[in-house]
This record gives C-alpha cells, sequence and structure tokens, in this order.
C-alpha cells in the first residue's frame, strides 16, 4: 500500500508554526519587560537559534513578527534594535497580554482605563445624540438583568459587560467600539482588573449605570458622556489595588 507524500506535508508545518508562537511570545516578553532594553542590539540569528533551539528560519519569522508589532525595527547594515514603546502596538493582543500581565504597578491599567473611559464616554454622547427605541431597549434590558442579581455574581458581571458592549455597537463608531472592547475584554481576564472589593459596590454599580442610561434617555449628551466616564474612572479607582 502507498501512502501519498501530501499525507506527510501538513504535520511539520504545524509543528514549525508552533515552535514560531512559542519563540514570539518568549521575545515579546523579553522587550516589554525590559530584559531587552530599548535601542539594544537583537543578538544574530545564530545565538538566538541555539537558544530557542529552533532552526534560523524560524528565528526570522519571529523577529519578522515582533517586527510588525513595533517591537523591534531592523536596519540594513545595523542589526535589529528594540524600538521604544511608543513604537509598539499595544493593542496587539499578545503585546497587550504581556504589558497587564507585568503589570506590579498597575500603571497600565489605569492608562487603559483612561483611554477606555474616554472612548466610552464619547460613544455613550453619541447613544444619547442619536438612538432608536430599540436600541435603548437594549441598554435597559442590560440594566434590568443586573438589577435582578441580588449580589456580586458572575451574572451580575456578565450582564455589565453587556451593558457597556451594548452602548458601544449603538454608537456606530465602529474604530472607538473596536479599541474599547479589546482594551475592555483583555482587561477583564485579569485578575488586577477586578482588584479589590469594596462597600457597597453593587449598588453603587447599578447607580451609575442608571444615570448613564438615564441621560441616554433624555438625550443629553454631555450628561451621558460624563456619566460614563465618571463611572469607569472611579469604579476603577474603588477596585484598584494599594501599590507602593
Amino acid at each position: 500500500m502507498t501512502t501519498s507524500a501530501a499525507a506527510f506535508a501538513f504535520p511539520p508545518r504545524r509543528r514549525a508554526e508552533r515552535l514560531s508562537v512559542a519563540v514570539v511570545a518568549e521575545l515579546v516578553e523579553l522587550v516589554v519587560t525590559g530584559q531587552l532594553a530599548e535601542g539594544e542590539l537583537l543578538p544574530p540569528e545564530g545565538p538566538l537559534s541555539e537558544h530557542f533551539g529552533v532552526s534560523r528560519t524560524v528565528i526570522r519569522e519571529s523577529v519578522k513578527s515582533l517586527e510588525e508589532k513595533g517591537l523591534l525595527i531592523v536596519t540594513q547594515g545595523r542589526g535589529t534594535q528594540v524600538a521604544r514603546s511608543g513604537s509598539w502596538n499595544m493593542l496587539d493582543p499578545i503585546v497587550l497580554s504581556v504589558l497587564i500581565d507585568n503589570d506590579e504597578s498597575l500603571g497600565i491599567l489605569d492608562e487603559l482605563t483612561i483611554v477606555r473611559g474616554n472612548l466610552e464616554s464619547a460613544m455613550a454622547g453619541a447613544v444619547a445624540a442619536r438612538h432608536t427605541q430599540e436600541g435603548l431597549t437594549r441598554i435597559v434590558h442590560a440594566l434590568e438583568v443586573m438589577r435582578e442579581q441580588q449580589q456580586e455574581s458572575d451574572s451580575f458581571r456578565q450582564a455589565d459587560v453587556v451593558f457597556h458592549l451594548t452602548v458601544m455597537e449603538l454608537s456606530g463608531n465602529r474604530l472607538a467600539e473596536n479599541i474599547a472592547k479589546r482594551l475592555y475584554l483583555r482587561a477583564l481576564e485579569s485578575n488586577r482588573f477586578h482588584g479589590m472589593g469594596y462597600e457597597n459596590a453593587f449598588q453603587s454599580t447599578l447607580d451609575e449605570h442608571s444615570r448613564i442610561l438615564e441621560a441616554i434617555t433624555r438625550q443629553d449628551v454631555a450628561a451621558a458622556e460624563d456619566a460614563m466616564r465618571e463611572h469607569i474612572l472611579s469604579s476603577w479607582q474603588r477596585r484598584r489595588f494599594e501599590t507602593s
């Protein structure tokens, strides 16, 4: 019985891709955590290949991936340098994950909250300025589901997320929605973002969401913007772990 060569074409390819993913993840962590500092030259392909136990082709592909993420700058004749953090694509899932996971000071979550607060504020204002009855009903329903919960719970938190994602979608601002959603959903995966419990958390969250809905309902753009921004910033400060 003869087996076609095509049957053996795919497994090696998948294995190489897995190796590349692992190398990329480690290199991203080395750069983001500062173990490879800004302006520092990346070691040549040979030593990197030996260090990771992979081929030079895998190293080449991995370096290309980091270049696309803005973490490395490849210059002919000078080698490969670590780029300044302002050039990094911080919305890249791997880069954002490493930033959050290594955020001992909570500085990146502070920055994320400010950016998210401003984006969601603008989107809440847009919904207040123009919304359909169907859209308003969706926001009302999300808040009602939150109210049905008698305490902080996974169901309550999920309804909270739905409330925010609904406002984002109804805003019609696809770019703001895409950026804010990416930041918000990734932050939710971090225990640091959930932070510390605080007194009356359940009721204060409901009250703040109610103010957002009320402003949207009466088409008060400024009030909707202020209520959303205040909710996002103040709730993070209440949850935030104390750090030195």
